[in-house]
């Protein structure tokens, strides 16, 4: 199973909400080995295990057509600019709404507290998506 690429961030994100999550988007560039980390590492075996939700969308990608929180079909590079997510990678966690609701998590420095950094995250983004209403 390899993470999906990113399509419509709505129906993602109402997805992942409606099972208690936050949807996990994961920027990233093509050969970057950090990316393939966190990819192979952690989000993929975590998505297969139902842990998460998650897409990705490639920074550099202008062909890419992704139907935006707004509505709007953009590339994956104009929403990684909208977004101003220019490291790879970083994942953003998003409420059905296109809010973040945990800090961004930013490259993978010290890959030994990777995993407690990424759960960290999941817990308080899922906490932010359970208080909200229905």
């Amino acid at each position: 199973m390899d993470l999906p690429l990113a399509t419509d961030l709505n129906r993602h994100a109402f997805l992942a909400n409606g099972r208690g999550q936050a949807l996990i988007v994961m920027t990233s560039v093509a050969g970057c080995p950090y990316c393939d980390l966190v990819r192979d590492h952690y989000l993929v075996p975590m998505m297969q295990n139902g842990e998460l939700l998650a897409v990705q969308l490639t920074i550099s990608d202008t062909r890419n057509r992704v139907t935006d929180f707004d509505g709007i079909d953009r590339s994956s590079s104009d929403i990684s600019k909208r977004w101003q997510a220019r490291f790879s990678p970083t994942l953003l966690f998003f409420d059905k709404r296109g809010n973040e609701v945990a800090e961004r998590l930013l490259g993978i420095a010290v890959p030994d507290f990777y995993a407690a950094y990424l759960e960290e995250r999941m817990h308080v983004s899922a906490k932010a998506v359970l208080a909200q209403p229905h």
